[in-house]
């Protein structure tokens, strides 16, 4: 894996100055994702700037996890509300080949120091491939239900080019998730939203909410209304697509936050309609999700 000069990733300085221009034009949700946003040195001082914007209502977190163990007490602190934490398998084995360096132990620990804590949700997401990890829809179902938490299962998305399988063999629809947790649970259609791509439903009996995000199958880009700060200043409009505008330019030129405010009503103008995904193309984009960051 090859690493961005530091010179070109933006500061938490610059960073902290683009969320602040997004909730004066309006944004109310913020996420930090990545790659995996709890390795920045200095994180939680951002999350503890951005926790205090006056105008911001949600500050959410998306992480794999490997960090929370030290972290979530200051980051629940700090004024993140709710947590997206990323599981794909609950065999250990298993998880260090899809991961590649992962240490389920680890993870597993982290998100029970999460459960510690007030945080008003926290969910599990985890990509279904056929032949890979279906045979764990069940049991990461079961393991939301034992521990309260919410799972969302996700299409995977076709983002840059991968070698260690075909996506459109592995490829299993959101539609045969629900036909197979349906044989275990009764599954209740709700109205609940995050205001972002899952479909929900509730498992009867119990306090757990199960998402699905159907990239493909049940295109979500009517209703999406999402946009993507990447670590390096690119203002993604749609994950896949190109389309992106490049802030960073314009955040260490001299325009100041005039400029700002134009080049990001600039680029919203342009927010495609949505994505081209075809299950017959290995890949739509060159860009991975690793170095998409945000």
């Amino acid at each position: 894996m090859r690493f961005a000069p530091r010179k070109d990733l933006l500061t938490l300085e610059e960073l902290y100055r683009l969320a602040t221009t997004f909730v004066e034009l309006g944004a109310r949700k913020i996420r930090i994702t990545g790659g995996e946003p709890l390795v920045r040195q200095n994180i939680v001082w951002l999350l503890e700037q951005l926790g205090q914007l006056p105008l911001l209502e949600e500050l959410v977190l998306t992480t794999n996890g490997s960090q929370l163990d030290k972290l979530a007490a200051p980051i629940r602190a700090a004024g993140v509300s709710r947590l997206n934490i990323s599981l794909d398998s609950l065999n250990p084995s298993r998880f260090k080949e899809m991961t590649r360096v992962g240490d389920l132990h680890k993870v597993l620990s982290g998100i029970d120091a999460a459960r510690q804590q007030d945080f008003h949700k926290i969910k599990i997401n985890s990509v279904i491939m056929r032949n890979h990890n279906d045979d764990e829809i069940v049991p990461l179902a079961q393991f939301a239900v034992d521990n309260g938490l919410d799972i969302s299962y996700i299409e995977e998305m076709p983002l840059g080019t991968i070698e260690n399988h075909r996506r459109d063999i592995r490829f299993y629809s959101s539609d045969e998730v629900r036909d197979t947790l349906a044989s275990k649970f009764s599954l209740l259609a709700t109205e609940d939203t995050t205001a972002g791509p899952s479909r929900y439903y509730r498992i009867q009996g119990t306090q757990t909410r199960i998402g699905f995000i159907s990239p493909y199958s049940h295109n979500f880009c009517d209703s999406c209304n999402r946009v993507r700060l990447t670590a390096q200043g690119r203002l993604l409009l749609c994950l896949g697509q190109e389309y992106s505008v490049d802030l960073r330019e314009v955040l260490r030129g001299p325009e100041g936050a005039a400029g700002l405010f134009r080049r990001i009503s600039q680029g919203m103008a342009i927010k495609p309609h949505g994505h081209e995904f075809n299950r017959d193309q290995q890949f739509a984009l060159q860009r991975h999700m690793n170095v998409t960051g945000g």
